[in-house]
Order: C-alpha cells, then structure tokens, then sequence
C-alpha cells in the first residue's frame, strides 16, 4: 500500500501469479479500508507480467472449510469494488484469469498492457460450473456476444480481443501503464465525488444486491461438488 497526492496504489506481488489466497484477500480488504479512511482514488495493480491468475487452488483442493471461507472472500470483494466511494483503476500488468478478472470488472476503469497475454474466465475450462457471481461480472462489462464465449466457451482473449470486447478501457505498453493509471488518477480526481459515489451506487445497486444474495447459492453448488468428489473417492 502506497499513499500519495490523494492516490493509493494497491499492489499484488506474490512472487509468482499473484493467486487470490485467504492471506491476499486479508490484505487486500485491509488495503480498500485504508484507502477508503484516506478518502483515495485506488490503483489496483500486480506484478510483472501477471495481474492474478485467479483463486488459490492449493486452498480450494484443501480443507473444505478454508476454501468456502476464500470463495466467499472473493466473491463479497466485487461488490466491496463496485461500492467503493472513489474511482478504482486497475492497471493490468498482463496475464488475468478467472477471480483476477471478476476483481478487475468491479473497477471503474481498466488498462491492459500490450502483449502475448491471457485474459480468460477459465471455469469452464476447468471443469467448473461459472458461479452466478462471477456470470454477474462478466455480463456488467462485456459485449454480450463476448458474454457468451467467455462463460460457455471459456474464451481466451488476446489483450486486443479483450479490449473490443470490454475487459479494458485502454491499452498500453508495460513501460507506460502505471505513468497512464496515475493520469487517469488525476482527471478523476478533478470530478465531484460525493456525485461519482452516489453516481456509481445507484446504477450499480441491483448488481450489488444479486451479488450479496447469491453467495450463499454459489458456496452451496462448491460445497455440494466437493461432497460428490469426495464421495466419488470412496467408491
């Protein structure tokens, strides 16, 4: 966390791919709680070449428990995002996929970097049913036939496709994405921001609601697969 000129930069670095665990979501909450007391504009941003490949799959191949806990974590942190009280941009280093992505959607705005990268909501891929949450993301920021190949088809977009299908905002090179978010920083910092919440929370609220009122159904499908797997090892 780095606060400066009314601009907190929030960043992931995991040293690897940036997984979404329970100890990065406990940060990453702690960070938007300060960041909200210093009444901040936020950069979310990664590491070299990785914005988050997603959920930690160590934890969701683990303890039943700890896993729920991470999902409910992720899931409640979109709309922690979409309700935040300042623009949110996040400044995508690179490759992004599956929670990566429905965390990068709650933002406000969102910059690509150039390059051989992978962005991709992958459940399917994986052989996940596409939680309603996650369905919910994509179908707030994409172009609806993109909606579709990204949930059914577990698209891989390239950082071009991506943005023509409303991923990104903008694109730029790697050199130039953090000088670009902290421009985009300053021209949202000149709106009125008691407008930009109010703005931002009304037309966002029936997606804020779905969200908080289906992630209990979500838990329950994840839980309910776990106790199939786990019965099907039995036999």
């Amino acid at each position: 966390y780095h606060f400066a000129n009314g601009v907190a930069t929030i960043t992931l670095d995991d040293g690897k791919r940036n997984a979404l665990s329970p100890e990065m979501f406990r940060q990453l909450y702690a960070a938007l709680d300060r960041a909200e007391t210093d009444r901040a504009i936020v950069i979310l941003t990664g590491r070299e070449q990785v914005f988050s490949a997603g959920f930690d799959l160590k934890v969701i191949k683990g303890a039943p428990l700890d896993a729920l806990r991470m999902l409910r974590a992720g899931y409640s942190l979109t709309a922690r995002v979409l309700a935040y009280p300042y623009p949110v941009i996040v400044a995508c280093n690179g490759h992004v996929l599956a929670m990566g992505v429905f965390l990068m959607l709650s933002a406000d705005y969102a910059i690509g970097t150039q390059g051989e990268f992978r962005i991709s909501a992958n459940e399917v891929a994986l052989g996940m049913t596409m939680p309603r949450v996650a369905a919910a993301m994509l179908r707030h920021r994409l172009r609806p036939a993109d909606f579709q190949t990204a949930v059914t088809l577990a698209k891989d977009f390239s950082v071009e496709g991506a943005l023509h299908a409303g991923f990104f905002d903008e694109l730029t090179d790697a050199d130039s994405l953090m000088p670009r978010a902290r421009e985009r920083a300053e021209a949202f910092a000149k709106l009125s921001m008691p407008a930009h919440t109010v703005s931002k929370r009304r037309i966002r609220g029936p997606l804020i609601r779905y969200i908080r009122c289906n992630i209990s159904l979500d838990l329950f499908d994840a839980f309910w697969v776990g106790v199939k797997a786990a019965l099907r090892g039995k036999r």
